[in-house]
């Protein structure tokens, strides 16, 4: 029961990850072309954030994705 807990961890590691990687980075690119942002850079700008933090989401959801890939590589590893 344990690899089923780990395999859907690491599949919402990389979940996680790739929506963070849309959110961040797709709202970078919205905001510089229409100026407009959306998902969860748009409330941190509610919020007061600077624009950079747009930069920050995307490379988080880039982090863990590779956090993600790097789990199953080794999981995989006999």
């Amino acid at each position: 029961m344990a690899t089923q807990t780990k395999k859907n961890s690491g599949g919402l590691l990389a979940l996680f990850g790739f929506i963070l990687l849309v959110q961040g980075f797709g709202s970078a690119i919205t905001e510089s072309g229409w100026g407009t942002s959306f998902g969860v850079s748009a409330v941190l700008r509610e919020a007061g954030a600077p624009g950079w933090t747009d930069l920050v989401v995307g490379a988080l959801g880039c982090a863990l994705l590779a956090a993600a890939a790097r789990a199953r590589l080794l999981r995989k590893t006999p």
